[in-house]
C-alpha cells in the first residue's frame, strides 16, 4: 500500500471547483467592503430637490441663485408659488425640503419631512442654518412629516425592507441547495416559484405585524406593508431563483452581489439618495432594497404617495425572474432530451 504525499492530499482536497468557489468569496468580500465604505464612509447632500418661496418673485429668485452657488451644489433650489404648494410637493415627495423667506421679519422657516430620512433633513437644517447667519437672519424648522418616535432615524422602513430582501435569497437559495441549483424541468421549477410565493406571503404579512402592532415602530397599514412586503420578498426570490437556474450555484453569490453588496448601501436607508454618491445614487432607485425601502416610507410617512415608480420596479424584477427561471428550465428540460436521444441513435458497438 502505497503512502499517499501532503501535496497528493492537498491536490484531491482542494479542487479547482472549490478554488474558484473560494476566490468568488474573498471577492464578494472585498466587494462588500468597498461598497458599504464607498457608499458610506462621506455622505453629503448633492443636487437636493429644494423649493424656495418669497412674496416677490424677484426676492424667491434672488434666494435660488443665492442657494445653486453653494459650494458643492448641495441643493438644485426653484422657486415654489407660494407656502401650500411648497408642503405639497415635500408631502408627495417632489421635494426634500422648502425655505420660505419673511422679508418682514427676521426669522425664515425651513419645511422638512424627516420621515423621509432623517438625516437628510438635520443636514438641510444645518446648511441652511448656516446660509442665513450671513444674512444675519435666523431659522424655525417645521417637520412636516416626522419620523415616528419608536422609530430612531427613520431606519425601521430600511431594516423592513432589507429583512424582507434577506428571506427572499435565502429562501431561494435554500430551495436550490436542497434539490440542486438548477431545477430540473418546467415542473419543477413552478413548484420553486409557488413556493417562493407562498414564502413571500407569510414573510411579508409577519414584517407588517412585526413593525406595526407588535413593535409600534412604523405608522401605516397593516395590509399595505403585507402587500409591500410580499412582493418585495417574491421580487428578491424569483431573481435568485432566476439566477440560480442560469449560473447554477454561482447565482447564489449574484444575488448576494445584487441585493446586499450593490443595493443596501444604495437604498438609502441610513442616509438617503441625495447624500450618497453618484454611483450608488444612480443604481439604488433600480434594485429591490432602494425601491421597498422608498416605498415603505412613503407607506408610513407619506399616505403611499410618489410610489407608483417602485412598484413597477419590483415588479419588473419579479416578473424578468419568473420568465428567466421557467425559461432557463425549458432550456435544460430539452438539452437533457436532446443529449437522450443522441444516445439512443448511437449505434452500439458489435
Amino acid at each position: 500500500m502505497t503512502e499517499t504525499s501532503f501535496l497528493d492530499e492537498v491536490k484531491d482536497a482542494v479542487t479547482p471547483r472549490a478554488t474558484l468557489l473560494v476566490v468568488g468569496v474573498i471577492a464578494l468580500q472585498l466587494l462588500f467592503i468597498a461598497s458599504y465604505v464607498g457608499a458610506l464612509h462621506d455622505p453629503k447632500p448633492k443636487d437636493v430637490p429644494f423649493g424656495v418661496v418669497a412674496p416677490r418673485q424677484a426676492a424667491a429668485q434672488q434666494t435660488v441663485t443665492r442657494l445653486a452657488r453653494l459650494p458643492g451644489s448641495p441643493l438644485a433650489p426653484r422657486t415654489v408659488a407660494d407656502e401650500a404648494t411648497a408642503r405639497a410637493k415635500i408631502l408627495n415627495r417632489e421635494l426634500d425640503g422648502a425655505l420660505v423667506v419673511h422679508p418682514d421679519r427676521n426669522t425664515d422657516t425651513l419645511l422638512v419631512a424627516g420621515g423621509g430620512g432623517t438625516a437628510l433633513a438635520t443636514t438641510l437644517e444645518r446648511q441652511l442654518t448656516a446660509v442665513e447667519a450671513t444674512e444675519q437672519r435666523s431659522l424655525r424648522t417645521r417637520d412636516l412629516s416626522p419620523a415616528s418616535g419608536q422609530d430612531f432615524n427613520g431606519l425601521s422602513s430600511f431594516y423592513l425592507v432589507i429583512g424582507w430582501c434577506v428571506g427572499g435569497y435565502l429562501c431561494a437559495s435554500i430551495l436550490a441547495i436542497s434539490t440542486g441549483a438548477r431545477p430540473a424541468n418546467l415542473r419543477r421549477a413552478v413548484i420553486r416559484l409557488a413556493a417562493m410565493a407562498l414564502v413571500s406571503l407569510v414573510g411579508g404579512l409577519g414584517g407588517a405585524v412585526v413593525v406595526g402592532p407588535i413593535l409600534g415602530a412604523l405608522p401605516g397599514g397593516v395590509v399595505a406593508f403585507w402587500g409591500l412586503g410580499a412582493l418585495t420578498t417574491f421580487a428578491v426570490g424569483a431573481a435568485t431563483l432566476a439566477l440560480q437556474g442560469v449560473f447554477g450555484v454561482v447565482g447564489i453569490g449574484l444575488a448576494i452581489l445584487l441585493v446586499v453588496i450593490a443595493g443596501n448601501p444604495s437604498a438609502g436607508g441610513a442616509f438617503p439618495l441625495p447624500m450618497l454618491p453618484p454611483f450608488w445614487k444612480a443604481v439604488g432607485p433600480a434594485l429591490p432594497p432602494g425601491a421597498g425601502t422608498w416605498a415603505a416610507r412613503s407607506i408610513a410617512y407619506f399616505k403611499g404617495n410618489a410610489m407608483t415608480a417602485q412598484l413597477l420596479v419590483l415588479s419588473a424584477w419579479a416578473l424578468a425572474g419568473i420568465v428567466v427561471t421557467l425559461a432557463a428550465a425549458v432550456l435544460r428540460s430539452d438539452r437533457r432530451t436532446a443529449r437522450g436521444a443522441r444516445r439512443v441513435q448511437e449505434p452500439r458497438p458489435s
